[in-house]
């Protein structure tokens, strides 16, 4: 096994107009290794994730994914980068012009790797691995329910056969058992296919189910990492706090502050 971080990222500073959202952030990601980034509201998560994906453009620091930089990659080199990534949006972020088959096979038939008709194949086989039978796929994203939109989205993050695989805030909006099906797919998922995974989330639930590593960002650093049993005991007062989601401690102290 490989001791190179499959995403390396080091000194990582972001800020807009007078406001820091990330100070200096450091944070490996082992090959295979399922990551999840936590903090609450305004943290930097999001912002941490879009830098990794080239959304955002860093003021400093450093991205490296499989050893190589990935800030300031452009054109070709940056294409060659994403195609090792898949993704999971937030809102589901599926066309709502297009069938569901076409939305989980987007990727492919844009760069020309499927025809049509193997893109509905592939489509077919990755709804099935996300526990949605053939007959969705010619339906439009507005006939499905929101679990079932997460599940389509998910069989787009992976029908790329993809290195990486992001997930952001992947339960948000749906009910309790819903969230714990998409949750359950997603380690299936990713234990299936051996790939690296990095969630952002404010849900215990889903870090408690899809983390092998935890990190906690607060005010734009990383201020602890562990292992997902050691969260509970963490001995970290922030993580205390977040976790157990108490008004009182010294998250709440400084945003009194603030």
């Amino acid at each position: 096994m490989t001791n190179t971080p499959k995403i390396s990222i080091k000194g990582l500073h972001k800020e807009f107009g007078p406001k820091v959202v990330l100070d200096s952030v450091d944070l490996d990601i082992m090959p295979g290794e399922s990551m999840v980034i936590i903090g609450g509201s305004g943290s930097g998560k999001s912002v941490t994730l879009k830098c990794i994906l080239g959304l955002l453009h860093p003021d400093r620091g450093s991205i490296k994914v499989d050893g190589e930089e990935t800030v300031g990659l452009r054109g070709k080199n940056r294409k060659r980068l994403q195609r090792k990534f898949g993704m999971l949006f937030q809102g589901g972020a599926l066309f709502d012009s297009l069938p569901v088959w076409e939305n989980i096979a987007f990727g492919l038939i844009a760069e020309g790797k499927a025809t049509r008709k193997e893109a509905m194949e592939i489509a077919i086989e990755n709804l099935r691995s996300v526990g949605l039978s053939p007959d969705v796929a010619k339906l439009s994203p507005s006939e499905l329910s929101g679990g079932m939109q997460k599940r389509v989205g998910l069989a787009r993050a992976i029908a790329n056969k993809p290195e990486i695989i992001f997930f952001d805030e992947p339960t948000t909006g749906l009910d309790p058992i819903m969230a714990d099906v998409i949750n359950e797919l997603i380690v299936d998922r990713v234990k299936e296919m051996g790939v690296t995974a990095l969630t952002i989330t404010h849900d215990m639930s889903s870090v408690r189910k899809i983390a092998d590593k935890v990190a906690m960002i607060y005010n734009g650093n990383i201020i602890w990492t562990g292992s997902r049993n050691d969260i509970d005991h963490s001995g970290n007062a922030y993580v205390e706090q977040f976790i157990h989601g108490k008004a009182e401690g010294p998250i709440q102290m400084d945003l009194l502050k603030a």
